[in-house]
Parts: structure tokens; sequence; C-alpha cells
């Protein structure tokens, strides 16, 4: 019988923002002592122990709570042929996969697939205003996403979006807020390229170049200590 011995983790990083995969070795963890994953940025995307090697306890950061989530995991299934879900246990929003690498890889690839198929659909077309731009800011805006913050006041961590030739629209479907994302122009990629949380209003209307000459954007997350 085939023993795995290995693994990959594929997560953003709650810093960055960037998608980033790191090996795990079965022999690389010390009893009792803390392993933790750095992105290349300096920032730790992941701590995991172990007292026994029969189970891992791994402290996910998670960039919706600004906390911690603990997870406990049993060897057996860290080191199965199965992709393992990290996730927000508030919002259920995925935070990384854990698992054999060509299994964790081809999750990652089919979002990004998803969303370049989306782009190429309607830039054949000649949909866009501008499909180099609107490409970028989908990017963008997919990125922020990932790292779970783009959400409404309300609660709403599922944002739909809604797509037309000159701009998104992000729409909170508990609340019925709107927040409109320009990408026509280079000054409207410049705008969203600065952006790091997009928070729609309870029950409002923005735009997001609006929100960005008010000061209203937030480009820091304020870290909470809580585990």
């Amino acid at each position: 019988m085939l023993i795995a011995t290995t693994a990959v983790l594929a997560m953003r990083c709650p810093e960055c923002g960037k998608m980033e995969f790191h090996d795990f070795n079965r022999f690389g963890f010390c009893r009792g002592k803390n392993k933790k994953v750095y992105c290349s940025c300096g920032a730790v995307k992941l701590i995991v122990s172990t007292k026994n090697y029969a189970s891992y306890l791994i402290q996910v950061p998670c960039v919706v709570c600004e906390t911690k989530h603990l997870r406990e995991m049993s060897g057996k299934s860290l080191w199965s042929r199965n992709v393992t879900c990290l996730s927000c246990q508030d919002t259920g929003l995925e935070l990384g996969h854990i698992g054999p690498e060509p299994e964790v890889r081809e999750i990652v690839n089919v979002y990004e697939q998803e969303l370049e198929e989306l782009i190429y659909e309607f830039g054949c077309d000649g949909y866009f205003h501008n499909s180099e731009i609107m490409y970028e800011v989908m990017n963008c805006l997919h990125d922020i996403a990932g790292q779970g913050a783009l959400y409404c006041r309300c609660g709403n961590h599922k944002i739909e979006v809604d797509i037309f030739p000159d701009r998104l629209e992000l729409h909170c479907r508990n609340c019925d807020s709107i927040n409109i994302i320009y990408a026509e122009t280079e000054e409207d990629l410049k705008v969203i390229q600065q952006v790091e949380v997009i928070e729609l209003e309870r029950h409002g209307f923005n735009c997001l170049d609006s929100l960005a000459s008010t000061g209203k954007i937030k480009k820091t997350r304020r870290k909470k200590n809580k585990t």
C-alpha cells in the first residue's frame, strides 16, 4: 500500500491577497512545535501543530473575520488523496485547500479559467467599451472577492455582479444595496487597484470612484488578537 507523505496548500495571503502554493511534508513537523506557512510578502498564512502525529491543529487567519479559525484534522485526512477545504466558520467562504498537488491545482485553475472564459465571451463580441481595462478591473475584483473583502454591511458576503459595457454593478440581494465600479478608462483601473476592501452600504447606492475621492475606501484592515 502506498502511503502519502506530501500534500500541497493553495491559499491566498490574508495580507497581500497573492495566491501561492506551499508544500507540506509528513516528516516536516516536530511534535509540540508550531509550523508556520509564510507568504512571499512575509505574512503568516497558516499555523499547524501536532502532539502525536495522529491529529493536527490548524490555525487559519481569516480575511473576513480578521481573526484565526481553528480546525483539527486527523493525520489520515491531511495526508489522504482527498482535498480538504479550509473555510471561514462564520460565512463559509473558502480560504484555501489542502490535498494532493494535481487536485489542488485543478481547483485553483478552474476558478481562474471561469473568469477568463467569461471575459473572453464578452470581449470577442466587442461588448466592452475597453476590453483590456475591463479585464484588469475584473481581475482586481476577483482578487478582492477571493480574499473575502467584498461584502455588504447587512452581513451578506454573497454579492452578485452584473456586467455592462462600461461598468460592473455589485448588488446585495439581502438589502438591495448597489455599488458601481466603472471599467472604461485608465483612471477607473487606478481606482480599484488601490482598493483592498469593498463594503456595500446597507440599503445604499455608491460608486467606487466617489468613494475614492471621499476617502471611504478601506485600504487597510484592523487586526484582532482573538483566536
